[in-house]
């Protein structure tokens, strides 16, 4: 039986309960479509944060079915929690026996993180159309001490789209220094492309 595709879909949707239902019903089989198209953006994310000098434990927002988990391990990070709104999403990346917590969180509330818990917080293939909004930065960035790494992507429909880039322009002027920027590879078999980011919260 023919697995059902999700990838095209995922763009297209506005409302936020349609996102939520629509990766519940992608979660079976998110990571052999994801694997299928060449997804590299956790692998890219994952070595940025080795080569700026990122710090575990790792907060993995928007971990899915820890993919970026995975990548994260694979870089040499070994104390990683994740949280994703989506609860088989979630059920799929605690399979994977990379995590040390998982929590399904509501969108609607503020992230479950004391601030300054994290030393780095990574969201990998988020904050972009299709997934979360810009203002996610807002919350990522209040849930850091000073000194604190966020490490995240922008795919090219958030690059093309203005806000998200207008908010990291916001982050850099009121605390936050670049560490890292690079573009390249999102998903191949799609030709889509994404820049990785690592940014400090200035002590």
């Amino acid at each position: 039986m023919a697995q059902t595709r999700y990838l095209d879909d995922v763009y297209d949707i506005a409302e936020r309960d349609g996102l939520e239902t629509l990766y519940d019903k992608w979660a079976s089989t998110y990571d052999d479509e994801l694997t299928e198209n060449s997804y590299v953006t956790p692998a890219r994310i994952a070595r940025a944060m080795a080569q700026t000098g990122c710090r575990g434990p790792v907060l993995d927002v928007g971990c899915g079915t820890g993919l970026s988990g995975l990548a994260l391990t694979q870089a040499g990070y070994d104390v990683i929690d994740g949280c994703d709104i989506s609860e088989a999403m979630v059920a799929e990346a605690r399979a994977k026996g990379v995590y040390r917590t998982l929590t399904v969180t509501d969108p609607d509330k503020p992230l479950p993180v004391s601030p300054g818990s994290y030393p780095t917080i990574a969201a990998v293939g988020v904050v972009t159309v299709g997934a979360a909004p810009a203002d996610l930065l807002d919350d990522l960035a209040d849930a850091l001490a000073p000194g604190g790494r966020l490490a995240f992507s922008f795919n090219d429909h958030a690059l093309a789209e203005g806000s998200y880039v207008a908010k990291l322009g916001e982050l850099l002027s009121r605390g936050f220094s670049l560490r890292f920027r690079e573009y390249g590879p999102h998903i191949r078999a799609r030709d889509l492309g994404s820049t990785v980011y690592v940014i400090e919260k200035r002590a």
